[in-house]
């Protein structure tokens, strides 16, 4: 089993990684003396501590408090636009609508403080208005896959506890289907819908508008934020506890000068296409929350069609991209595409498994020059998710890698048959702890246990190694598992 297929929402490498630059983390760090010194300063006893340093001190604050405090500098600046209808809204109407959403949330549908939402929807503007909007308002928010089939739906949505179904028109009669299953259901919300009483269906628009007041809670950071489902190291889905306060570490982690890329090379805010899933914990803290936290300007395709995504390239000119390698493989290799269509781009930022040297290269051909900033890392959906990164220095040694832990974040190997910590270019099942990890799984104990032990650390299940210079490499799986659309299967 190839180690190139990872777990979607448990491990998978997200890309970001540079090819073409001197590491912040020189492979040669001088005198061997020097080496030596460098090893003891970033681990002891066999745990490894990021060299990026330890985090920012971390803000008591709720993930849309933290995500819009710096909300003024770009008010009257796009935030978020649908790349095939035009649809668009700026920071300060987005942020009137959150509030606005979670005013309704509370005083129109009857939703309480820690119940349940259930999100159906593809990429759309309107995502951040109801997720932000129902966090604002002390829902826990849980995503699913809109191709899963009802079924599907039904099982996460009856085993999150959902209480309100938002989705969107072409979704609504699925929406519908499920509703009566699910225990003291309140409403369903249709993004771009009417509001019909007879199906117990409020249209956005028309909530939005009635100008519903409520007083909002006040909000724990400790308390739960979303409820994404994983398989973790296992093949069943769980519910992933995340907080307020993992949600916010993990964007406070990624606040250091070797990983920020806030601005493009002539001092604008980036414009960023995306086609990856806000329903994933990559999506949504990795692309939606950090994009919106920074200012930039997100440009959103609700499904990925190459006569669209090459239409917002030309008419968007993105500046900055997130792919998987298929996506990046078809931007290398598709005759319709040209060095014009990707002429705007200055970085790439790549996720779900590792990038090849044979693809970057192919991709470097098609774009006609090696200024592109290519990024890899990689993380979980346990993990808020990231916990490894390669700062934007780093050596075309490292393409193998998943980069250094992320700030604050500490690792180790530990031995497969007798669970002791290994050293340098030893294999074993690579462990992390930090502030970002999650709080446990829904309702379910043992597999706490198993995931997270009593000192924190998160066993991820993947078998890795790490170099004298702290880079670390994953080799393969302590248990194989194959995705069939989407979805884990494991081997027996």
């Amino acid at each position: 089993m190839s180690r190139l297929i990872l777990k979607s929402g448990a491990s998978f490498a997200q890309t970001f990684q540079n090819c073409g630059f001197l590491s912040v983390f020189p492979t040669n760090f001088g005198a061997q003396k020097l080496k030596l010194r460098e090893q003891r300063r970033f681990m002891s006893a066999g745990i490894v501590q990021s060299p990026l340093g330890p985090s920012k001190k971390i803000p008591n604050e709720n993930l849309v408090e933290y995500i819009y405090k710096n909300n003024d500098k770009w008010i009257e600046e796009p935030a978020m636009t649908c790349g095939v209808s035009g649809r668009s809204y700026t920071y300060g109407m987005l942020r009137m609508l959150i509030n606005r959403c979670a005013q309704a949330l509370l005083g129109h549908c009857g939703m309480k403080p820690r119940e349940v939402v259930g999100l159906l929807l593809p990429n759309i503007p309107e995502y951040a208005v109801v997720c932000h909007g129902a966090i604002e308002a002390g829902l826990v928010v849980t995503f699913v896959n809109p191709l899963y089939t009802p079924d599907e739906i039904k099982r996460q949505f009856e085993n999150a506890g959902v209480k309100m179904i938002v989705t969107v028109p072409q979704l609504l009669e699925v929406a519908l289907t499920i509703a009566p299953q699910l225990q003291e259901y309140r409403t369903t919300i249709c993004i771009g819908g009417e509001d019909d009483p007879s199906k117990n269906v409020n249209g956005l628009q028309s909530m939005l508008m009635a100008g519903h007041e409520a007083e909002l809670p006040g909000i724990n950071p400790r308390e739960i934020a979303i409820l994404p489902y994983s398989s973790g190291t296992t093949g069943l889905p769980k519910g992933v506890m995340l907080s307020h306060y993992n949600l916010v570490a993990n964007l406070v982690q990624g606040e250091h000068p070797a990983l920020e890329d806030l601005e493009t090379k002539d001092g604008k805010r980036h414009t960023m296409l995306t086609v990856l899933p806000f329903f994933h914990i990559y999506g949504f803290n990795g692309i939606l929350n950090l994009c919106l936290k920074n200012g930039a300007h997100i440009i959103t395709i609700p499904r990925f069609t190459p006569e669209d995504y090459l239409k917002t390239l030309v008419e968007y000119k993105p500046s900055f991209i997130f792919v998987v390698p298929s996506l990046l493989l078809f931007l290398a290799s598709h005759p319709a595409v040209t060095k014009e269509h990707l002429s705007s781009i200055e970085a790439v930022q790549s996720g779900a498994a590792p990038l090849t040297e044979g693809l970057l290269q192919k991709f470097r051909q098609k774009v006609g020059r090696d200024d592109i900033l290519i990024r890899q890392g990689y993380g979980m959906t346990e993990s808020s998710p990231v916990t490894f990164c390669m700062p934007k220095l780093t050596p075309p040694s490292k393409i193998a890698t998943i980069g250094l832990p992320y700030p604050g974040t500490e690792a180790k190997v530990i031995s497969l048959s007798n669970g002791e910590p290994q050293g340098t270019h030893k294999s074993g099942e690579l462990l992390v702890r930090g502030p970002q990890i999650m709080m446990g799984y829904l309702n379910n104990e043992q597999a706490t246990a198993e995931t997270v032990d009593e000192e924190g650390w998160l066993h991820t299940g993947d078998v890795a190694y790490y170099d004298e210079d702290f880079y670390f490499y994953i080799v393969d799986r302590c248990k194989e598992l194959i995705k069939v659309k989407g979805n884990q299967v494991s081997f027996f």
